[in-house]
């Protein structure tokens, strides 16, 4: 009898298996034994195409970042490009909100990745930030975008002062607001456009 077939391996499908795996189970997913399982394949298979755990996870988080525009960086104005990066950073995102615990604990080294902050150091620098300003720059926008992302993974609202209106009338009147918007996304992604304009409106160097 001739031997079943074995699935093609590739790089890419094996990523793309991890961050399956991490949509549906989230840090838990990322193991080169469940990956392998997931794949109908012997651990060791794996090993042929990534060399260990920490490159599985660099390539689960190249996949996710492939979504990101940098190139607005490189060509437009530098509040319009950061504009249009942050909301497509945020979008990319969104799409695998677990992934972000996994890959924040990890160092990333992901060529596609360091490229597009190579789009935004250079952007940083030609309206004037220093070398030594750019990561915590870009920490600050990275930090806002993913936390709008989780803010967003979660209830659509996380508080509720219904029947403390006498000792919170103004908060509670700003709560009742929200029954004339969206139900499926009521607050995020207004606040996500909000603190994207504040940050950006002081994302110039100071003279």
């Amino acid at each position: 009898m001739p031997r079943p077939p074995h699935p093609k391996l590739s790089r890419e499908a094996i990523a793309r298996a991890a961050l399956a795996l991490v949509d549906r189970d989230g840090s838990d997913g990322a193991s080169i034994r469940r990956v392998a399982d997931r794949l109908k394949v012997h651990p060791t298979s794996l090993y042929n195409h990534v060399p260990n755990l920490a490159a599985l996870i660099e390539d689960v988080r190249a996949l996710v970042s492939q979504r990101i525009d940098s190139s607005s960086l490189r060509d437009d104005e530098w509040e319009e490009g950061l504009r249009r990066w942050a909301r497509s950073y945020r979008d990319a995102f969104r799409r695998h909100p677990r992934t972000i615990p996994l890959l924040m604990s990890h160092r990333s080294s992901a060529p596609l990745l360091m490229s597009q902050y190579e789009d935004f150091a250079v952007a940083a620098e030609r309206v004037g930030w220093r070398s030594d300003d750019i990561l915590p720059l870009l920490t600050a926008f990275e930090s806002f975008i993913l936390g709008s992302v989780l803010d967003m993974s979660g209830p659509t609202v996380m508080f509720d002062p219904r029947g403390q209106e006498e000792s919170v009338p103004r908060f509670a009147a700003a709560y009742a607001t929200l029954v004339d918007q969206d139900p499926a996304d009521p607050v995020a992604t207004r606040a996500f456009e909000l603190g994207l304009s504040l940050l950006i409106a002081g994302a110039r160097p100071r003279e």
